[in-house]
């Protein structure tokens, strides 16, 4: 896949927080762009997934359980960020096919 410039743009900044995974939606509304829409739901996943787990890790007073959950989304996070920088398509490991799928309506 070769995305355009724009869409590597939209890709890049849905992974840069939350509220750039939003600015990517609203980006990529006029061009429906197919690269710059993976990876919008790639980012989107991982960000809410992040929000949701992170909830429950607050009832954890363990140390390494929280290191582990973080370590855990930072390289997934890393792995969504490098693919969408080097124009490729690949669904980060273990939850891509499942971000995927639950938020297919996001194009």
């Amino acid at each position: 896949m070769n995305p355009s410039g724009q869409a590597k743009t939209t890709a890049i900044v849905a992974y840069l927080t939350i509220i750039g995974t939003i600015i990517s939606y609203f980006m990529n509304m006029d061009t429906k762009d197919p690269f710059a829409s993976f990876h919008i739901r790639q980012a989107f996943g991982i960000h809410i997934t992040f929000y949701l787990i992170g909830a429950l890790m607050g009832l954890f007073d363990e140390g390494f359980i929280v290191g582990a959950f973080y370590v855990f989304f930072i390289v997934l996070w890393g792995y969504g960020l490098v693919m969408a920088i080097q124009g490729e398509a690949k669904e980060v490991p273990f939850l891509g096919p499942l971000f995927q799928k639950w938020f297919s309506t996001i194009s």
